[in-house]
């Protein structure tokens, strides 16, 4: 991946039009893929602004990824469906996700990718993850917590001033779309590397990819 950081998060802005009506009635058009989505949803997995994460309703992300620190652990090893798995999922919930803060007017796919993207490299988990970082790797993200309870605060007053913008304007604010995708990125980041084991790189403390 060209980036610096193996976590690439975008959504087309395309010309910034939306659409009045169905931003309008936002909360209440999202609910039936919301609900596809909350029974396959995992909320623990991904607790930042807006909740964008998606899992098994029988075997969850955090199960999966328990499993994944096993190996990991003890034999080096990232299974591919695994990863495979994990990823469609969160694009599954990135869609949905972008969708409900109004990011996209597009009614969320449950497989196509659509205008939203996510980007998570495959591990070398044999040359690239140390055999000991998945156990402390929540812990030294607290930081990143902290800052993402608070953008994700502000991005939900954000997301209400764009819903007032878009009704009077028919559009999105360039600067308040850029931060919401932001707060959004640096959430997958930081999702990557304490929960999904993907990459042993520290995220960078930034919005902008």
């Amino acid at each position: 991946m060209n980036d610096d950081y193996p976590v690439r998060y975008s959504v087309d802005y395309g010309d910034g039009k939306r659409n009045r009506l169905t931003s309008f009635f936002r909360l209440i058009l999202i609910i039936p893929i919301g609900l596809v989505a909350a029974l396959i949803a995992d909320t623990n997995s991904y607790f930042f602004f807006p909740v964008e994460d998606a899992g098994l309703s029988t075997v969850t992300i955090p199960s999966l990824m328990f499993g994944v620190l096993l190996m990991i652990l003890f034999r080096k090893k990232y299974p591919r469906w695994v990863f495979n798995f994990a990823l469609e999922a969160n694009r599954f919930g990135a869609r949905v996700g972008a969708y409900l803060v109004l990011l996209v007017d597009e009614y969320p796919s449950t497989d196509e990718e659509q205008s939203v993207h996510l980007e998570i490299a495959y591990p070398d988990a044999e040359a690239d993850l140390q055999r000991w970082m998945p156990i402390i790797k929540w812990l030294l993200a607290i930081p990143h917590y902290i800052c993402l309870i608070v953008l994700g605060i502000i991005s939900l007053f954000v997301v209400i001033i764009a819903w007032f913008a878009i009704l009077f304007t028919g559009k999105y604010p360039t600067w308040m779309f850029n931060f919401v995708v932001g707060v959004s990125r640096w959430g997958y980041r930081v999702l990557a590397y304490a929960f999904l084991l993907t990459t042993d790189r520290y995220p960078p403390f930034r919005l902008s990819p």
